[in-house]
């Protein structure tokens, strides 16, 4: 049967498992990274995010085997093997790995590759000075070059850009030799500060803070972390974006996904729910199928990775769709605010941004066949694909190969869903 035949809420039908989740995969490599003896990683997805943290911590001394597509064993021991650390476009890498780099005592340059080389680091000089590291910085942009060993003490960090920075020093700091104080001012995504901190607690390493309040955090030094066998959860992000795919155009069962993880994402559900999709909620599962969407008002300033998906449901939603939050999107892979509502105007669908107000508006609407363009983008290439689905003709992405930066078989995934590719 033709796509073009097929009724709008019967496009899609199946089940899937996304990929790991590359947040908490980077987080528990640096933990490896910096445990004694051999941790086992299962459920890893190699994204090229999670290759670059993975080439990260062998340039830091790690001994990495690739036992399957799957697993990896990792023989800890922070033990430089360089001078200059290659982070990819991988944002949380470069800020998470910098401080890291920074307990060793000879210099190493932290480089990185295409958007990233635009992306805000300057959060990270001034409170690395005043744990004892020398800086030489790009302003304010990679490459960054650190020399420690980074000793603790008090610092002040500025968490209005991203908490990756924080994580970084999080996941350092147990390795110094004091005891640290982190004053946290305006924190956002508060809630990838969780999920370091329950890495953190799987390897052994306690931060001590008050439960909620992510303005204060206290870090014994001299801490070691231990070896574990790790099972990687699903990755929200991922599933967010089949889960408004499925909402828009079917019916779908994303496994391997629970809302009691602590990814920021799992808020999709609330979105989704908001707008008028169904939802059956399981343990391990959700389905998620089409039903008539309305607009819907939605808070994403500590979950901003949601936006691109978010503009995909907001599409096929009838009305005006108010999303906050996107002061946070100009720091990403592109600038994503701007770069949505471009490419959105080519399908015929409305975007507003409001920065004084600090909202976006999406006007619902029938999209029409266009050529797009990523930016280079792996979220951005997601969200034109979802909204793709509902147009007839074809649309061209450009640059959706970026996909492979976090879900390099979204595409295929994408393909097995639709009616006439499975039984």
């Amino acid at each position: 049967m033709d796509d073009s035949t097929v009724p709008l809420g019967n496009r899609l039908r199946g089940t899937i498992t996304p990929p790991c989740s590359k947040s908490y995969a980077q987080r528990a490599l640096a933990a490896a990274l910096l445990a004694s003896g051999r941790t086992t990683l299962r459920g890893i997805e190699l994204c090229r995010d999670t290759r670059s943290a993975i080439a990260a911590i062998e340039r830091l001394g790690a001994k990495v085997e690739i036992i399957d597509d799957n697993t990896l064993i990792i023989e800890g021991g922070l033990n430089p093997q360089t001078n200059v650390l290659n982070v990819g476009e991988s944002g949380l890498s470069a800020r998470l790995f910098t401080p890291i780099a920074a307990l060793a005592s000879a210099p190493i340059t932290i480089e990185g590759e295409g958007t990233l080389l635009h992306r805000p680091m300057a959060m990270m000089v001034e409170p690395l000075k005043e744990l004892g590291v020398e800086v030489r910085d790009g302003g304010g942009r990679l490459p960054i070059e650190v020399c420690g060993p980074m000793r603790g003490g008090k610092v002040v960090v500025d968490g209005s850009m991203s908490s990756q920075f924080i994580t970084g020093l999080l996941i350092a700091l147990p390795c110094a030799e004091r005891d640290t104080s982190i004053e946290v001012r305006d924190a956002v995504s508060t809630p990838y500060l969780d999920m370091t901190l329950e890495t953190l607690e799987r390897f052994g390493v306690e931060v001590m803070y008050n439960e909620g309040d992510y303005t204060q955090f206290y870090v014994e030094g001299g801490q070691r972390y231990e070896a574990v066998d790790y099972t990687i959860e699903s990755d929200w992000s991922a599933a967010a974006s089949i889960m408004v795919a499925a909402a828009i155009a079917g019916e779908v069962t994303i496994n391997n996904i629970s809302t009691l993880s602590r990814q920021a994402d799992t808020a999709i559900c609330r979105a989704l729910e908001r707008a008028g999709a169904s939802l059956i909620i399981e343990e391990r599962s959700i389905t998620v199928a089409h039903r008539t969407l309305e607009a819907f008002e939605f808070d994403a300033t500590q979950c901003p990775d949601l936006f691109p998906a978010l503009v995909a449901l907001a599409a096929a939603s009838e009305g005006v769709s108010t999303i906050k939050g996107i002061k946070r999107l100009r720091g990403k892979e592109s600038d994503r605010g701007e770069a949505l509502r471009a490419e959105y105007a080519k399908l015929g669908i409305d975007i507003e941004l409001d920065y004084y107000e600090d909202v976006m508006r999406v006007v619902g609407g029938e999209p029409k066949a266009a050529m797009v363009d990523a930016h280079d983008d792996h979220r951005i290439a997601m969200s034109l694909a979802i909204t793709a689905l509902r147009v007839d003709e074809e649309v061209v992405i450009r640059g959706r190969e970026s996909v492979a930066k976090s879900y390099p078989s979204f595409f295929e995934d994408l393909e097995s869903l639709k009616i006439g590719d499975c039984e």
